[in-house]
């Protein structure tokens, strides 16, 4: 009896600790972040684009935020139409001074009239001429609940759970256009029940009052990002990010946020006399304060000087700086060489 009794505890007891310690381990792997979708190989932002990253299974799938003049949040990557649609062509008279066509100039219509294609430079030529053609392809503007549509509906028919990645564009352009985007984007979430989701939803932003806003007056429990650029970006936001980078710095972005999403360039610094690559000590700052850190973009076709290779730079990022997950236009790649470095180490 005592035996019996005895199998039946240690049975319980691993019926409690073997899920607990499976979630354990795969909350410590890295995450694959799909940077605008699989926008490596489709238009950014577009929801083939989305759905492809599904598929090569991207663990987080990212949705930059703007607002339509009737505020709805709509999938962007800009506050301006020109550089990713047809706006140009289908409005001619309806760019700002600055020749720029706004998105919150547009109502939802306009904007699902217009039609979404590869990026374009201020020259007029696709910024990543590999990719897919520029001007081609039947593609839309999504709105952020269309698109939590698709990957849900995804998750529901592939058996997955894959999380949003949100960033709020421009939060104080659109303050001064009378729109609330934080208060829109959390109302979205809230009617596709996504507003509790801790494990499921990060949202990020370059404006820490936005994140302050977010956490302290709006009480959303999801996991904040502060988002950090380089100061000659001319992001939306007043914060120093050079201050951001220090001690003193992310022990204030502790106070509101729960991670990091650095340029990658921030933490690789190039090379030294002797080609060892040149670390900054972010990452260990940003963990000593338990917060997360993902780095973006990691692009297999446009490699940081003194990269030679994709691979070498994930293997640098995940293996050597050990951060906890990566943006990247090519998530099949970077989920590829996980699975490969998994395996080798159960290997060993």
């Amino acid at each position: 009896m005592r035996r019996l009794q005895r199998l039946r505890h240690l049975a319980l007891i691993s019926a409690i600790l073997l899920p607990w310690a499976a979630m354990t381990a795969a909350a410590s792997l890295p995450i694959v972040i799909a940077h605008r979708g699989a926008s490596g190989y489709l238009p950014e932002h577009t929801l083939p684009a989305k759905a492809m990253a599904h598929a090569m299974g991207a663990d987080f799938i990212e949705q930059d935020v703007v607002l339509t003049r009737d505020g709805v949040p709509v999938v962007l990557h800009d506050i301006h139409l020109d550089a990713t649609t047809d706006v140009a062509a289908r409005f001619p008279d309806r760019a700002r001074a600055d020749g720029r066509y706004y998105a919150i100039d547009f109502s939802l219509d306009e904007i699902r009239s217009l039609r979404a294609q590869e990026r374009l430079g201020s020259d007029g030529q696709a910024v990543y001429p590999g990719r897919f053609p520029a001007h081609t392809g039947n593609f839309r503007v999504p709105t952020l609940a269309e698109e939590i549509d698709l990957i849900s509906g995804l998750d529901h028919s592939r058996q997955r759970r894959t999380g949003l990645y949100i960033e709020l564009k421009g939060p104080r352009f659109h303050r001064n256009e009378g729109q609330d985007i934080a208060l829109r984007v959390l109302e979205v979430l809230r009617e596709k029940g996504y507003d509790q989701r801790t494990g499921q939803v990060f949202l990020q932003c370059f404006d820490d009052a936005t994140l302050r806003y977010l956490r302290h007056e709006l009480q959303t429990p999801l996991p904040l990002i502060q988002l950090i650029a380089d100061p000659g970006w001319g992001e939306d936001s007043a914060v120093d990010y050079a201050f951001l980078q220090t001690a003193a710095g992310l022990d204030d972005v502790a106070r509101y946020a729960d991670g990091i999403g650095p340029w990658l360039e921030q933490i690789y610094l190039g090379r030294d006399a002797n080609g060892e690559p040149l670390l900054s000590d972010l990452v260990a700052l940003a963990h000593a304060r338990g917060l997360q850190v993902h780095p973006y973009t990691f692009r297999a076709d446009a490699l940081p000087e003194g990269i030679d290779s994709f691979t070498a730079l994930l293997d640098l990022f995940f293996n050597q700086v050990g951060v906890d997950g990566v943006f990247t236009d090519f998530p099949d790649l970077a989920r590829d060489f996980l699975q490969d470095h998994r395996q080798h180490r159960n290997q060993q």
